[in-house]
């Protein structure tokens, strides 16, 4: 005789006595035994000794939207109030004649033009030929199923309305695109039969035994651990999922990038987020009537107004490579140079600032250098914008550095980060030349994205800072990194507080 789980013996039995398949809750009820435990026992042995057919079928109860129309759909009364006006008539007289409200009469136009049974005539509505007809005809499907629907006062489902005769599936169907109208939930019936491998397994004889997880002190006072069987731990059952503390995945990435750059043998970088126009701009060789350094793109800090500019020889060095007087051999921007424009407190709009101020602490190569942090700018919010955002910037200073090191080292970077398709374009930007602009492709978007500038630094920036070398630099957005390694479609469902998503998000993505 096979022994067999308790549970098991109570479904086994209680169906070989069926002639016919049983309803989950009705064999529940027959041996009495809670739903989750049957449908478990349903799981295990479906396939085998149980043979298992869903039926699936749909709960439906008035919705929230029309619990106050009574037992008649909105359009039905108004084509009922325009046909006894026998004339056009404004939504205000629509209203006042069917008894509804303003919003419902208007939330009723698209209805009514779909169903074809009025026309707009300026700000009054008329009833079309089809409208009369349906004023003194047979209400349609929706009609009458919402009707019986209200009228039995409970949930009903579709079995029970197909019995009446009514066109559920048509109702149904018209009332998809109303929502608020029908509250319609999908549930599935499960039957068990026997199969021909269960029948034969009761009728060769079956015994219950009860399974036990742990050994109590009860058991072992009565003697009882004699008589039941420990049931072995299945380590690929599922479980209720947990959510453990995560860090966020916009900072995993910030790490991944750190991660990344160090592993490259670069050293990391800081520097405040408050800093001088000198280091923002001056410093990057960008002039001072530049556009980007105009208010409506820059946030300027009004306490303090102004910084503390470096040892003057350096800013001497910075103001005379501007206005075409420095030992780099370029014109300049040909202008004045302005120390107040200088010494004005921003927000920085790149992480180049840091780069470029541990650039000027020590010129000499080879060096690496990187920078990870957030950055300010007046920016238009999109789905790839943000007025804060993080970067990471990053400089090779080195004798023998040239422009395919660089592209060499943003391919290694992004692979590293776990894209392969990406784009270099030539840009142009006031302080490195050559230039080009990253661009990775994105399977959501189906499109090539931008992703940050790059270039080697024009003599402009390295001389007047002490430098001789060829220097490398890049600035790279992170969070539409982020939102392409996550699949997001904007940047700002980063930011977002969807714990859905939080706890879903996978740890090891990075």
């Amino acid at each position: 005789m096979q022994k067999v789980q308790e549970i098991d013996y109570l479904v086994l039995t209680g169906l070989a006595e069926e002639p016919a398949p049983l309803e989950l809750g009705q064999l529940s009820q027959k041996i009495g035994l809670d739903q989750a435990k049957v449908s478990a026992v349903f799981v295990t042995r479906q396939g085998a000794e149980l043979l298992v057919e869903e039926k699936p079928y749909f709960e439906i109860s008035v919705g929230k939207k029309a619990a106050e129309w009574g037992n008649t759909l909105p359009e039905r009364k108004i084509v009922e109030a325009l046909h006894s006006a026998g004339q056009p008539l404004a939504i205000p007289e629509i209203a006042e004649k069917s008894g509804l409200p303003n919003k419902d009469v208007g939330g009723s136009l698209k209805v009514l033009r779909d169903k074809g049974w009025v026309v707009q005539q300026g700000k009054s509505l008329e009833l079309t030929d089809d409208g009369k007809a349906a004023a003194q005809g047979e209400h349609g499907a929706d009609e009458v199923v919402f009707n019986a629907v209200v009228l039995a006062g409970r949930t009903v489902t579709d079995r029970e309305l197909e019995t009446q005769g009514l066109p559920v599936k048509a109702a149904l169907e018209l009332f998809e695109q109303r929502k608020g109208v029908l509250d319609v939930r999908e549930r599935v019936e499960r039957f068990a039969t026997l199969s021909d491998a269960g029948k034969q397994m009761v009728n060769s004889g079956i015994a219950p035994v009860k399974e036990v997880n742990l050994l109590t002190p009860e058991l072992l006072k009565d003697g009882a651990w004699k008589e039941v069987e420990f049931r072995p731990y299945d380590v690929t059952a599922a479980v209720e999922p947990t959510h453990p503390g995560k860090v966020h995945p916009l900072v995993s990435v910030f790490e991944k990038t750190r991660r990344v750059f160090l592993e490259m043998g670069f050293e990391e970088t800081e520097s405040g987020y408050v800093e001088s126009s000198f280091w923002d701009f001056d410093a990057l060789f960008q002039p001072q009537d530049h556009p980007a350094r105009d208010m409506q793109d820059t946030f300027y800090v009004s306490n303090p107004p102004k910084t503390r500019l470096p040892e003057e020889e350096l800013v001497k060095r910075v103001r005379d490579t501007h206005e075409g007087n420095g030992d780099c051999g370029s014109v300049g921007w040909r202008y004045k140079w302005s120390r107040d424009l200088s010494e004005k407190t921003v927000l920085r709009t790149h992480t180049t600032a840091s780069t470029v101020r541990a650039l000027a602490a020590n010129p000499q190569g080879p060096r690496k250098v990187f920078c990870v942090g957030p950055v300010f700018r007046r920016e238009t919010v999109d789905y790839k914008h943000l007025p804060v955002f993080h970067q990471v910037d990053g400089i090779i200073i080195d004798e023998k550095a040239t422009f395919a090191n660089l592209l060499g080292t943003l391919e290694a970077f992004y692979r590293k980060m776990g894209f392969t398709k990406f784009q270099f374009r030539p840009a142009f930007f006031p302080y490195t030349e050559p230039s080009v602009e990253v661009f990775v492709w994105s399977e959501k978007k189906s499109d090539w994205v931008e992703m940050g500038g790059a270039g080697m630094f024009r003599p402009e920036v390295t001389e007047p800072l002490g430098c001789t070398s060829p220097v490398l630099a890049w600035g790279l957005g992170l969070e539409r990194l982020a939102m392409f390694t996550y699949d997001l479609s904007s940047i700002g469902e980063l930011y977002r507080a969807r714990l859905s998503w939080l706890k879903g998000v996978d740890l090891c993505r990075l």
